[in-house]
């Protein structure tokens, strides 16, 4: 039998009843924000002292049990990095951005982000059980004054309902299991009155940081608002413990499949031993490891950030050591606004018309003869190809593969090309039509 996990509870705790202490609004209520209660746990640094003295602080909240998973002794404790303020976090750092990912450039309405095709992502609060250092929302996370109003929340619904390409809804913020429960309920009972939302998603880190709030009252609630899934967030092993395996547990009987995101963080995790003991320990809890995201550009994080090269060996130590569900998908969420993109180590070396030459994670190479003769798939008689769903402006390559068009242009393209030249009779807008593809008629 494998190891089973362990609960701890700071020695400062120990004569709360338990009946307190497994009561997430009590977790809520007792949350540790100044240097006076931080220190009736474990000592600090004189830079986590010069942090929270820090005017302009991202906002520091921690629950009582998540602060017991810290060992006292040892000052560069994985959990104790991701929730204690540095001084580390007020230097500023090339291409540091308040908006790294520009999602509220691409926010049609308040609170809402729609930038991939047939999904959104919803944001439903600012606030959180506890605040991560290196928050990729902290221009609004954990600021009381930026919570979404009812008018928005209206916004939000309604901009669903008229964009029938919408079929997959992610609830985020802040953390949406911190909502009160009624007003949950109402949001998911609202999103599944929408014909054309097939899925409903939530991102937590809930179960992390106060794993008591998984009661039965709520994963009864939960499973009303079916297909739901849930990602958590773990990004250490010493994040897993007794109580966030119930809490997973009760999740998953309930019929929610669970995934974990987490984030390259430098003296966290950095490292392909503890990212293999992370992915391990998630699967052995029935989470399957989702994304490992390299760390955002945004402010306040620069001292959590390694180098892409570090994310890329983690990835080659993991893949074939491990079970292949238990391989994250490697993440950069594009600084600007271009969504995620997946990077990972190459296995593809070389290649002719009719072989191609590939690695294995030992290193053995191999070649892949590929078939001489193959019937090309016809889209003009497959039924699914004639009914896609449209996806306006973001097609990308896929129309370029799907023979939908020919180029993608950078924008004002022809324009830098033409010079500011006359229009003239060479210019001929055909000759420059292929044949075939696209909306034009084939001749």
């Amino acid at each position: 039998m494998p190891t089973s996990f362990t609960s701890r509870r700071a020695a400062i705790y120990a004569d709360v009843p338990d009946e307190k202490w497994n009561d997430w609004r009590w977790q809520l209520s007792h949350r540790l924000n100044t240097a006076e209660e931080i220190e009736k746990i474990f000592p600090l640094t004189e830079s986590e002292h010069k942090a929270l003295k820090a005017g302009n602080l991202f906002r520091v909240d921690v629950t009582p049990y998540f602060i017991s998973l810290v060992r006292p002794e040892d000052p560069d404790d994985p959990v104790r990095k991701q929730i204690i303020p540095r001084a580390e976090e007020m230097q500023a750092f090339t291409a540091m951005m308040e908006d790294s990912l520009a999602e509220d450039r691409h926010s049609p309405v308040p609170g809402l982000v729609h930038r991939y095709p047939d999904r959104v992502l919803m944001l439903v609060t600012t606030q959180c059980a506890s605040y991560c250092r290196y928050c990729t929302r902290s221009r609004i996370v954990g600021d009381p004054s930026a919570t979404f109003s009812r008018a928005e929340f209206e916004m939000q619904l309604e901009y669903i309902q008229r964009t029938p390409q919408v079929r997959d809804v992610l609830l985020s913020g802040g953390d949406p299991l911190v909502l009160a429960p009624k007003i949950l309920e109402e949001i998911l009972s609202r999103l599944r009155l929408i014909p054309h939302v097939e899925i409903i998603r939530i991102g937590s880190r809930v179960p992390v940081f106060m794993p008591m709030r998984i009661t039965a009252e709520l994963t009864d609630m939960l499973q009303k608002y079916h297909p739901l899934w849930l990602n958590i967030h773990v990004n250490h092993p010493n994040e897993i413990s007794s109580e966030l395996a119930s809490a997973c547990d009760r999740l998953t009987r309930v019929g929610i499949p669970l995934g974990n995101q987490s984030v390259l963080l430098s003296g966290v995790n950095d490292c392909v031993h503890i990212q293999r003991k992370l992915v391990q320990d998630l699967v052995r809890i029935r989470v399957r490891p989702y994304y490992l995201y390299q760390c955002d550009l945004v402010q306040g994080a620069g001292h959590f950030r390694t180098p892409v090269a570090k994310g890329i060996e983690i990835i080659e130590g993991l893949r074939g050591h491990t079970s292949g569900f238990s391989v994250p998908t490697y993440m950069i969420d594009a600084p600007g606004g271009g969504g995620k993109i997946p990077v990972m180590p190459n296995y593809l070396i070389s290649m002719s018309d009719h072989k191609i030459v590939l690695r294995n994670f030992e290193g053995y190479i191999t070649t892949y003869e590929e078939p001489t003769e193959y019937k090309l798939h016809d889209p003009k008689t497959c039924p699914y190809c004639r009914n896609k769903r449209l996806e306006p402006g973001q097609a990308g390559l896929t129309a370029l593969l799907d023979g939908e068009q020919m180029f993608i242009k950078p924008e004002g393209f022809d324009m830098t090309h033409d010079r500011h030249g006359m229009q003239h009779r060479l210019k001929d807008e055909t000759k420059w039509k292929p044949l075939g593809i696209g909306p034009g008629e084939e001749t």
